[in-house]
């Protein structure tokens, strides 16, 4: 199974940034900026490129990451598990891994992404720096009888 990562582009910042939280509905309502905009375009671009058409994709149900799954130009679900906040092991049920067929794609936010990957490469730290508008490709793979995660590309728009 692969699980790639995308977390949101660049956004625009809370309105309230003394009393805004995480997750509240300024937050959930917050857009991509200009930046975010072309950063997310230029994402989904090459990501078209790698994935099977029949690659599942989900998103958290902020607008910045429905903007930047919209930019794929592909079938989504929003789903309330990868809302900002959100728990990761409520992310690895959702896309069933690493039992689950095919690819999938998850379009979320820090440090949910971050704590999915230090997990799943065995990291000692708690979660692991995922850049806006960056993609991390996971694959699960047994060999010699051990099952394994193999980092298999982290791209930023920035190098693309």
């Amino acid at each position: 199974m692969d699980l790639i990562l995308w977390r949101h582009a660049e956004a625009q910042d809370h309105p309230d940034p003394v009393l805004g939280r995480q997750g509240d509905a300024q937050d959930l309502a917050r857009r991509l900026t200009p930046r975010g905009e072309k950063h997310a375009a230029r994402m989904a671009t090459w990501l078209d490129r790698q994935l099977p058409s029949g690659a599942r994709v989900f998103a958290s149900p902020a607008q910045r990451s429905e903007q930047t799954a919209l930019a794929l130009g592909r079938k989504f679900k929003m789903r309330d598990e990868l809302a900002p906040g959100g728990d990761p092991l409520a992310l690895l049920e959702l896309v069933q891994w690493p039992e689950g067929k095919g690819p999938v794609l998850v379009v979320g936010h820090q440090p949910t992404l971050g704590q999915v990957v230090a997990r799943l490469l065995g990291l000692s730290e708690e979660e692991c720096a995922v850049k806006k508008g960056a993609v991390w490709w996971l694959h699960h793979r047994e060999r010699d009888g051990k099952q394994q995660t193999v980092l298999l590309t982290v791209q930023t728009p920035e190098l693309l």
